[in-house]
């Protein structure tokens, strides 16, 4: 699957505006791990997403540059010998502590139209995702 970064996704969206798929995870989730291998391993999906979106893996808790999004910037937040990115907390909704793997679909201006937290099946995503892609 094609990925980029949120500063390439500036650059992206001025040329040829996408609807914007967002992935937190950990390098500690194995479902995070799991599920990554599954869809890509699935053609149709990966397929989809290269097409018709553009897709931001974020590790959320070892990503440590600022981060310019929707006008604002975001940095990092350490903990001792962790920490987390503030994007991170601004985008799940559950403000204390994510849920990963976490998944946010923003259509083409920028507004919310998927939220799902937890494991994401190669059928659950291309279902969800052709469904974003009629609107």
């Amino acid at each position: 699957m094609k990925t980029g970064t949120f500063s390439e996704l500036e650059t992206w969206m001025k040329k040829d505006p996408k609807p914007i798929i967002i992935h937190l995870y950990t390098d500690w989730c194995s479902v995070c791990k799991m599920e990554k291998h599954r869809l890509n391993k699935d053609r149709e999906t990966v397929d989809l997403i290269n097409e018709n979106f553009y897709l931001v893996n974020f590790e959320a808790e070892k990503t440590k540059e600022k981060i310019q999004f929707q006008g604002k910037e975001f940095g990092y937040l350490p903990n001792g010998s962790s920490g987390i990115h503030e994007l991170a907390l601004a985008l799940s909704k559950n403000k204390d502590k994510p849920v990963y793997p976490l998944w946010i679909v923003l259509d083409k201006d920028r507004k919310l139209v998927y939220y799902h937290e937890g494991i994401m099946t190669p059928e659950m995503m291309k279902q969800k995702l052709l469904e974003i892609s009629a609107l």
